[in-house]
């Protein structure tokens, strides 16, 4: 008899297969494009995501208030890659990951970065970050892999409770709509067309206001909190 995995199942394969990418070779999980990725590499490569994404839209991300003193949330941090280079930026960066192999890795990794916190999560939800006002929420090449739609619905729910009124949320999801991830691949996550997308961001009380990518593996999405 065919069994419909749970998402408390689909929550645990998510946290046991990244905790064995994390042993084999996390950095190459992160970013594949290096299976041998020097510390000084594969950190560059997190400065030339965060000069891409993130310095070129600071009008939209900041709305005037002065970085060094924004509290930003980072969903999916990995081993760090990124977190380390939004530190240099940010005032506080509260960033998680639902394997436990990652976050050791990004805590080694950033130790000399007072300013991060770093946090194992259930996979789907921000109970472990405390309450407070954030300025700014981020994701990148995070929600790919996640293979429910409920999934991505809850964490996009969780950083609308967390944002400041007015704040940005901005986050990539699978925009192939070609690609059909099952319910218990963890790298191959659930696609958006434009309209699923703008559908979510209304159910979740964000604006959606700007998208770029649809139809690519790297759709981007600036979802700002009403």
């Amino acid at each position: 008899m065919f069994h419909k995995i749970t998402q408390a199942e689909q929550l645990e394969k998510m946290r046991q297969d990244w905790d064995e990418r994390a042993r084999e070779n996390a950095r190459y999980y992160v970013a594949t494009g290096s299976k041998e990725w020097t510390d000084e590499a594969f950190f560059a490569s997190g400065e030339q995501a965060v000069k891409e994404d993130i310095l070129t839209d600071m009008e939209n991300i900041c709305q005037g208030r002065e970085p060094g003193k924004m509290k930003v949330l980072e969903i999916g941090c990995g081993a760090g890659r990124i977190t380390r280079a939004l530190s240099k930026i940010f005032g506080e960066i509260h960033a998680v990951d639902v394997s436990g192999e990652m976050v050791a890795r990004a805590q080694q990794a950033l130790a000399d970065r007072p300013n991060v916190h770093l946090y194992q999560n259930n996979g789907c939800d921000l109970t472990v970050i405390p309450d407070g006002e954030y300025d700014f929420a981020y994701s990148n090449i995070v929600f790919q892999h996640i293979p429910s739609r409920e999934v991505i619905e809850t964490y996009v729910t969780e950083v609308n409770r967390l944002l400041r009124q007015g704040s940005l949320f901005k986050f990539q999801v699978q925009g192939d709509v070609t690609v059909k991830g099952k319910a218990d691949d963890t790298w191959l996550g659930v696609s958006y067309s434009e309209s699923d997308a703008r559908a979510m961001a209304e159910r979740t009380n964000f604006e959606f206001r700007y998208n770029y990518g649809a139809g690519e593996q790297y759709f981007w999405l600036w979802f700002f909190k009403k």
